[in-house]
């Protein structure tokens, strides 16, 4: 299991400059793969792409290749043509009557403008490492989405067993039900003054109806398949998020069935925990590839 949450880094030195890789993704139901180039690079984005699509099936990807220089800021600048470009600013303000009160913002604007963008070496030089940083990077970015999905798989595990405990609440809870409602059933006509025997057909006839309406057994089974089914695909290889999806949305439909069906008391107490369990699960697939 891989979250669709996951950061990789990776560096290249190509000698007076520096290659940097960054790979970030977020939830989304398919893979959104934006990639970020130096314009000079940008007949690098299909092999950026055939190299994520080989990771990941799902995710909002975003992959950025910058250069800079080999300090990894390429913060360097003519002393004198600083001063030149400051002095010329002066006497533009001057002539223009405006005030001139120079600071820290302004020398930072001026450096970075006279020092210029870094010039990106040729693309034929620098391919294969190019190939190579975001390969690097894309290892780190899947082995934090390999670790955030065992996370996510332990969590899945202890809510799996919590709803499994609960379904056998509701399973040795259910015989009891039909039993229930005809003692109660009797009292009541006692109650109103109607003394009928169990074995009297009117009252046989509206227990049957009653057990009919409040069997739940079909749902028990068809939710004990899809829990077994659910951990099978949470143990699997690949892309799973889909197809957990859907059996979740399967076992939603089971849950309120048996909540609507039971007409009792302690049952109705255990679909509602058994509806916020689920719910939960339902919230964590969704980082889920």
């Amino acid at each position: 299991m891989k979250s669709m949450t996951g950061f990789g880094r990776a560096t290249a030195d190509l000698g007076t400059q520096t290659l940097a890789v960054q790979v970030s993704a977020v939830n989304r139901k398919a893979l959104d793969l934006t990639v970020k180039l130096p314009a000079a690079w940008a007949a690098l984005e299909p092999m950026v792409g055939e190299l994520v699509r080989a990771v990941a099936a799902r995710g909002k990807v975003h992959v950025e290749v910058s250069l800079a220089g080999a300090d990894g800021g390429g913060v360097t600048w003519d002393d004198g043509a600083v001063a030149d470009t400051l002095d010329r600013l002066a006497e533009l303000a001057e002539r223009q009557g405006v005030p001139y009160q120079p600071d820290a913002a302004l020398l930072w604007a001026v450096v970075k403008e006279q020092r210029g963008a870094v010039e990106p070496p040729d693309l034929a030089q620098i391919e294969d490492v190019a190939r190579a940083t975001v390969a690097e990077a894309l290892r780190a970015f899947v082995a934090m989405r390999a670790r955030e999905g065992e996370a996510l798989l332990v969590d899945f595990m202890g809510r799996v067993e919590a709803i499994k405990r609960l379904l056998t609440a509701v399973t040795d809870r259910a015989p009891t039900v039909a039993p229930t409602y005809r003692e109660l059933l009797l009292k009541r006509l006692r109650e109103a003054g109607l003394e009928l025997e169990v074995e009297d057909e009117r009252v046989l006839r509206e227990i049957a109806l009653f057990a009919d309406r409040c069997d739940i057994t079909e749902e028990i089974t068809r939710l004990r398949s899809h829990f077994h089914q659910f951990e099978t695909l949470l143990r699997s290889e690949g892309e799973i998020g889909r197809k957990a999806e859907f059996i979740l949305q399967e076992i939603g439909r089971e849950i309120h069935t048996i909540g609507s069906k039971a007409n009792d008391l302690t049952i109705a107490k255990h679909v509602i925990e058994l509806k916020n369990e689920l719910e939960r699960i339902r919230e964590q697939i969704a980082n889920v590839e």
